[in-house]
């Protein structure tokens, strides 16, 4: 399975459940997430797209850490069986 066929597959049970899954480009800023999830009530995370069995890059994780440090969820995503349980703990961290 591809990369794109993982983040193919995200966008869909986002949207699926009621949410939006845009990509997210940040100019001049190398090493941000791919995708942003946002769910109803304002639930908002940041998603790192893999293909199965591949790992983020230093740069990578240097910018999912400071994302971390400000509030933030980030998940890497290299399996589409992880996806129910990002949606879950995205829309659970909203509701508290």
């Amino acid at each position: 399975m591809s990369e794109k066929e993982v983040e193919q597959r995200l966008v869909a049970a986002v949207k699926a459940a009621g949410g939006w899954c845009p990509k997210f480009i940040s100019p001049g800023t190398n090493g941000m997430p791919d995708r942003i999830i946002l769910m109803p009530g304002g639930c908002i995370a940041f998603v790192e797209v893999k293909a199965p069995g591949q790992k983020p890059r230093k740069l990578q994780i240097r910018r999912h850490l400071r994302l971390r440090h400000l509030g933030f969820q980030v998940f890497v995503l290299d399996d589409p069986d992880e996806i129910p349980g990002i949606l879950a703990a995205v829309t659970q961290e909203g509701n508290r």
